[in-house]
C-alpha cells in the first residue's frame, strides 16, 4: 500500500508540480489550496504525513497544524518562505517534524520525507522496553513518557529525543549522533534543532529549567539525561 501524502498550499502551481512528482515517486497524493479544506482531508484520508504551508489565506498553517496535532502524531513538514528563528520555535513546540524554506527543490523535499517516514516507521514491532530514569518512566511500545507518575504532553520529536536519551541514560551522548537519530544523518542545521528542543524539554521535565538537573550539557560535547 503506498504512503498517503497530503500537500496543503495556496500555490496551485506548485500543488500541481508536487502532486505529479510525488506520484510519480510512488506516495499517493492528496492536495489542497487553503488550510480547512486540507484539514476536511485529513479528517477523511487520515494521510500518512502532511506537507503544510504556513502562510494561506483564511486558516493559516499554524492554526492548521495545531489542529492535527490535536489528534494524531503523525509527521509534519511545513513549507515557509521565513526563517526566523522566532517561527521555527513557534512550529517546533507545535510539534513540527522538519521546515523546508522556499525556495527548495522536489528532490530535497522528498529526501526530508524519506528520512522522516523512515524514523517515524521505525516503532519496532514487539518492543516492550521501559526505561525508568529516576522519576521519568519511558514507554517505547506505548510511545508514551511519565514524570513522577503524570503522563508528558510530548510532540512526536520531543519523545523521540528523550526516549533515546533515556536509553542512554547517564551517558553523555555526541550532538552529532543526537542529530542523527531525530532528525536522520542528512540533516542540515541539525545543531540549531537539537538545542531548540532541548530547551523545550527542558520547560517540561526540570524544576527550573534555567539550571538543568535532569537534562544537562556536555560542554563542548552534547547532552547527557541524568540518572
Amino acid at each position: 500500500m503506498p504512503i498517503r501524502v497530503l500537500v496543503v498550499d495556496d500555490d496551485k502551481t506548485l500543488l500541481r508540480f508536487l502532486k505529479e512528482y510525488l506520484e510519480r515517486e510512488g506516495y499517493e497524493v492528496f492536495t489542497a489550496d487553503r488550510g480547512l479544506k486540507g484539514l476536511r482531508i485529513f479528517y477523511d484520508e487520515r494521510p500518512d504525513l502532511v506537507v503544510l504551508d504556513i502562510m494561506m489565506p483564511g486558516m493559516d498553517g499554524w492554526e492548521a497544524c495545531a489542529r492535527i496535532r490535536e489528534l494524531s502524531g503523525i509527521p509534519i513538514i511545513m513549507l515557509t518562505a521565513k526563517a526566523a528563528e522566532a517561527d521555527k520555535l513557534r512550529g517546533f513546540k507545535l510539534g513540527v517534524d522538519d521546515y523546508v524554506t522556499k525556495p527548495f527543490s522536489l528532490e530535497e523535499l522528498s529526501a526530508r520525507m524519506r528520512a522522516i517516514l523512515m524514523r517515524t516507521s521505525d516503532q519496532r514491532e514487539g518492543e516492550t522496553a521501559t526505561y525508568r530514569v529516576g522519576n521519568l518512566m519511558v514507554d517505547i511500545r506505548r510511545r508514551e513518557i511519565q514524570l513522577e507518575g503524570e503522563p508528558l504532553k510530548l510532540t512526536p520529536t520531543e519523545f523521540r529525543l528523550l526516549a533515546y536519551l533515556a536509553k542512554r541514560a547517564g551517558e553523555a551522548v555526541d550532538q552529532a549522533e543526537l542529530v542523527a537519530e531525530v532528525w536522520g544523518k542528512d540533516r542540515r542545521g541539525g545543531g540549531s534543532a537539537l538545542r531548540r528542543y532541548v530547551w523545550l524539554l527542558r520547560q517540561k521535565i526540570e524544576a527550573d529549567p534555567k539550571r538543568p538537573k535532569r537534562l544537562v550539557t556536555v560542554r563542548g560535547f552534547g547532552y547527557r539525561l541524568e540518572l
